[in-house]
């Protein structure tokens, strides 16, 4: 047992001691999305400043807790707020509660992001379903020894989204009159947004939208054998030809106008989960 499964051994007794039940699905909510898990019934809560060596948030609008309860029978863990690279956080920091998770047993997790669109079809609030992604990270969180108790040296990544949920996504979708966008997904650092060229070169290698998270999240969660869902709300358009500033505090009052579409969404996929 390496360190780092050590940490997230650690961190999930500490967890697993404040719950009644093992979570089966984890779901870790981006830029303005803390309240998309409204629909969690009677939450335990626990700030991430108080489980053993995890990550503490320092982006706004993260909320920085932990919130363990049920959605019908279903029991679900839910982080509000997620680490980045671009606040100085390592891919194994960043993917700490992946691994966390994983020690919990937790099958399927459902990654939401507030990201910008490139395909000019969509429009500001649009949820995306992530169909596949470009990691630009230029990292990885596998890198390094692997730790063969959480997964193979080389794990396969032609599936890394579960089709069997995206479908039950569609579905959900489409029951609620929600029109639910898919597409490729660009992960690049970040902080800064994108130049008006690097916008042009994204949609050239076939990115439909682009952000600063998730793909790490992502490839350490297949590593970990989970089932991956992905939604991307989309709180701006890049078009390089009439190129528009944008701000954080503009995404994040974008991202937050689409929560109660992306929670029912959310909460539907995972009552269906078999």
């Amino acid at each position: 047992m390496n360190s780092q499964q050590q940490k997230a051994s650690a961190a999930a007794r500490y967890i697993k001691a404040r719950t009644e039940r093992p979570p089966r699905v984890g779901l870790l909510t981006g830029t303005g999305l803390g309240e998309s898990a409204r629909f969690v019934r009677q939450p335990t809560t626990i700030a991430y400043s108080d489980i053993p060596n995890f990550p503490v948030s320092t982006v706004q609008s993260h909320a920085g807790r932990l919130l363990v309860g049920n959605v019908g029978r279903c029991p679900v863990m839910v982080l509000q707020g997620r680490f980045h690279l671009y606040e100085g956080y390592s891919p194994l920091q960043v993917t700490f509660p992946i691994r966390v998770m994983q020690e919990l047993g937790v099958e399927v997790l459902m990654l939401t992001n507030a990201a910008g669109g490139l395909n000019l079809e969509f429009t500001a609030g649009d949820v995306m379903l992530i169909t596949d992604h470009i990691n630009l990270t230029g990292t990885n969180p596998l890198v390094g020894p692997n730790e063969e108790r959480w997964g193979v040296r080389f794990p396969d990544m032609s599936r890394a989204y579960d089709r069997h949920l995206a479908d039950i996504a569609r579905q959900a979708a489409e029951s609620a009159g929600i029109s639910l966008r898919s597409g490729v997904y660009a992960g690049l650092p970040g902080p800064s947004l994108e130049t008006p060229a690097e916008v042009r070169f994204l949609k050239t290698i076939g990115a439909d939208a682009v952000g600063f998270s998730t793909v790490l999240e992502t490839i350490a969660a297949v590593h970990a054998g989970m089932r991956v869902l992905g939604l991307a709300t989309i709180t701006n358009i890049n078009d390089p030809d009439n190129p528009t500033p944008a701000t954080v505090e503009d995404i994040i009052a974008v991202a937050g106008r689409a929560t109660p579409v992306l929670g029912k969404i959310i909460q539907t996929v995972v009552e269906q989960i078999k």
